[in-house]
């Protein structure tokens, strides 16, 4: 029988601590120590009392709309069945401002997930707001056919926050289509075909990119695939060379030897694998790894959809934490802020590629797109958002471990910044994921006040990857929660 060291605690006002018994409800009556009787502790039937979000100054517009119910019906009736959602009681949300969700009922969430690691600077953020809404008014669309200021404006300033040689800008919708042009380019460029990728990866749902991610449970039974070469993945956890980056590396090595012409067109990488489950790459691999690929004539691209824009908060990209600079970055999510943007930043002669054919993008880089983007990029220099990702991030992974000390149900704690994964499994030495329970832990979470995400190949891990101005006492309100949910599995 499993035992844990539970917390108890209600907002950061006070804390305590307690043995439990695994198999015994934490909350229930029969359970409670001899201070129990505290009514500022617990609630009128003996149950702890559910930690408080930190204020915020915001009252949400009533919400008039049809009811959860209706919405829910309309799309199971109207919207594609693979359409899923999170919960076995879904959240609707309706109003968002800076960290924090509203549902109709005018309830706050704390949003962990940032809508899917989209959300960089905030929900609604006033600057980002202003510069879209400003725009909306002048000229909503027009292609790139047309000279518009705020598309080649856009690209200089993106293009500045990059390395040499990276000062091409290419704008697309999505991480998909980012991926799915770098994988095109790289194959025009090189004049090879064979694409290396990572085990466990995750890089878009198009037919291309489909073929290049590296988890069955994303993959349609299609033909798909082809040209694309899965390698061992560094994973410091659960890999088999632990956390030796250059042993993994010979596996690449291999692969390029026995499974392609020896001349490769490309291999793609996150520097943090999202999807996968916030697993790093094992230190020193991604030096390797390129050194290899260009030997053999490709180019390396960083797929920065999930890590870019300072979410590490030790460097401005993914990539730079492991010493390198890639011939192609991919990004989306965090680029916009929510809007539906994306872009490929590449050199000069792999960008003229392109050239030797018409090629275009309807909706890549619209006025209104732009304008948001570049909102985006002054709201993260202006309001020190990467240095928050270095300060929160460090606090968060601290808490985070210390609860890892107390839960054995806990396996991992990884990641930078505000990029960080809590993997849960039933036991410590077999790692065996613990699914069940994290998707009740999930659940409880967000009975509490905060909306987490998941990952992994086997849904086991929780993605902890909130808008990047959330505060310290937000992440202290995120453990609190979690440790009163672990308490009860």
């Amino acid at each position: 029988m499993r035992r844990c060291s539970a917390v108890l605690g209600v907002g950061r006002l006070w804390r305590r601590t307690a043995t439990c018994d695994a198999s015994v409800n934490t909350r229930s009556q029969s359970s409670l120590p001899a201070w129990s009787a505290d009514p500022q502790v617990f609630g009128p039937v003996g149950g702890f009392k559910d930690p408080e979000l930190p204020p915020f100054n915001h009252t949400p517009t009533p919400y008039t709309g049809p009811s959860k119910a209706e919405v829910l019906a309309l799309r199971k009736q109207y919207l594609n069945p693979a359409i899923f959602h999170h919960f076995k009681d879904p959240v609707m949300i309706v109003e968002g401002r800076m960290q924090y969700l509203f549902d109709e009922t005018g309830r706050r969430f704390l949003d962990a997930f940032a809508g899917i690691v989209t959300v960089s600077v905030g929900h609604c953020h006033p600057k980002v707001l202003d510069a879209i809404n400003k725009q909306n008014q002048l000229l909503q669309h027009t292609t790139s056919i047309y000279l518009n200021n705020q598309i080649a404006e856009y690209a200089k300033e993106l293009t500045d926050r990059l390395p040499e040689p990276l000062k091409v800008a290419y704008f697309v919708n999505s991480g998909s289509e980012a991926n799915d042009m770098a994988m095109m380019m790289a194959r025009l460029y090189t004049g090879n075909y064979d694409i290396l990728a990572l085990r466990n990866c995750y890089h878009g749902l198009s037919e291309a990119t489909m073929g290049m991610l590296g988890q069955s449970s994303w993959k349609f039974n299609l033909p798909q695939g082809f040209g694309i070469r899965h390698t061992l993945n560094p994973d410091p956890y659960r890999g088999v060379f632990g956390n030796d980056g250059k042993k993994y590396a010979e596996d690449l090595r291999d692969v390029i030897q026995s499974c392609t012409p020896g001349r490769v067109a490309a291999f793609c990488a996150e520097t943090i694998q999202g999807v996968g489950g916030t697993v790093q790459l094992a230190d020193g691999y991604l030096p390797e790894a390129y050194k290899l690929v260009r030997e053999a004539g490709g180019v390396c691209i960083a797929d920065e959809v999930q890590t870019g824009f300072g979410r590490t908060g030790s460097h401005y990209w993914g990539f730079e934490t492991q010493g390198v600079v890639p011939d192609i970055v991919t990004m989306a999510k965090g680029i916009g802020n929510g809007l539906p943007l994306a872009a490929v930043v590449t050199t000069k002669e792999i960008a003229a590629t392109l050239a030797t054919r018409l090629h275009f993008n309807t909706f890549g880089g619209n006025p209104v797109c732009s304008a948001g983007g570049r909102a985006v990029l002054r709201a993260i220099d202006e309001d020190g958002t990467q240095q928050n990702c270095v300060e929160v991030g460090g606090h968060l992974l601290k808490r985070l471990n210390e609860l890892k000390g107390k839960h054995d149900i806990i396996g991992d704690v990884r990641g930078r910044g505000l990029m960080l994964g809590v993997e849960l499994v039933t036991d410590r030495k077999t790692k065996d994921p613990a699914k069940a329970e994290t998707a009740h832990v999930m659940e409880r979470m967000k009975d509490m006040g905060v909306l987490m995400g998941k990952g992994g190949y086997h849904g086991n891990v929780f993605r902890i990857k909130p808008p990047m101005c959330i505060t310290k006492d937000d992440a202290d309100f995120l453990v609190e929660v979690m440790d009163i949910a672990l308490a009860e599995v």
